[in-house]
């Protein structure tokens, strides 16, 4: 999708999965100026995940490259905002990278998103309750609208409570040129997790791939399975600090990651149709993923690379 002025917008709706899209140059303007806009999208099955984003200055004029607008997930299946690479941001001086809490919300998790100067804030909770955003990477240098990376700032008369902000990297200068990675204001309840964000100097805009837009068609799980059932493994190669797996069927309750040596880096159980897989302790290479049912048969062996 190309200079539209919103890429998908969902309005009063469950069960919607935006996956693995390709959105550049969204044009507004406000409400629109989205790759992805909920709005009062409840209930469960609804997932943001693995698309790409961007917008180069003078071409576009985004708001909140995601937007969650009192939209909810449930206890058991939250929101899923996994994956996602944005990039770009301005001249809104309001915009950024990925709301949450928008007039209220709750069970949300946003994971393993990379952010590149998203705009005024890079990923922040407005209100609401149950609101996990955890194992992001945030980067902006100096821009016209740059503010804050990684916010907590309740901004409507709803409640919030229970929200937690864990072990996000973030290396954000605001427009004045003075480094502005967190902000909690006080009074959106106590944070958890807020202690272990940090600051990380190495975080540039190389965090991101010269290209982005064209990720879509490049993530790709072409499998001979020796069942009729396929099971995705994404994104491959992976950037971030997790997989998906998923199958519309599943058949298998578990999934093993092997080192090239065979020595195995990981075994979890897979008992629901995706299972978002940590691989923030495997270094950079070639691996080997193994799915399998009760009786220990291998359903499904495939091979990721892991970049950092």
């Amino acid at each position: 999708m190309d200079a539209v002025a919103s890429g998908v917008v969902a309005d009063v709706a469950s069960g919607i999965k935006v996956t693995y899209n390709d959105v550049r140059n969204v044009q507004g303007p406000m409400p629109r100026g989205q790759m992805v806009q909920f709005g009062n999208v409840t209930g469960t099955g609804n997932v943001i995940s693995y698309n790409a984003g961007e917008n180069i200055a003078g071409q576009s004029y985004p708001e909140d490259e995601i937007s969650l607008y009192m939209s909810s997930g449930t206890a058991d299946d939250p929101i899923q905002v996994v994956g996602n690479w944005i990039r770009g941001g301005g001249p809104s001086a309001s915009g950024g990278g990925i709301m949450t809490g928008d007039m209220g919300g709750s069970y949300i998790l946003v994971q393993d998103n990379i952010l590149v100067n998203p705009g005024q804030y890079g990923i922040t909770i407005a209100s609401g309750h149950d609101i996990i955003i955890k194992n992001n990477k945030i980067f902006s240098e100096k821009t016209a609208v740059s503010n804050v990376g990684l916010s907590a700032y309740k901004q409507y008369e709803v409640d919030t409570y229970s929200n937690t902000i864990m072990n996000n990297q973030v290396n954000f200068t605001n427009k004045n040129g003075i480094l502005n990675d967190m902000w909690n204001s006080g009074n959106a309840g106590t944070i958890a997790g807020w202690d272990t964000n940090v600051h990380n100097a190495n975080l540039n805009s190389s965090i991101l791939p010269s290209t982005i837009i064209g990720r879509a068609k490049s993530t790709g799980t072409d499998v001979t399975t020796p069942t009729a059932v396929n099971y995705k493994i994404s994104p491959n190669p992976s950037f971030g600090e997790s997989i998906l797996v998923s199958s519309d069927t599943p058949n298998a309750i578990k999934m093993a990651v092997y080192s090239s040596t065979g020595q195995k880096m990981i075994d979890q159980s897979i008992s629901s149709t995706r299972t978002v897989v940590d691989t923030s302790s495997l270094t950079a290479g070639v691996y080997v993923v193994k799915i399998s049912n009760a009786d220990d048969s291998v359903v499904e062996a495939r091979k990721i690379t892991v970049k950092k």
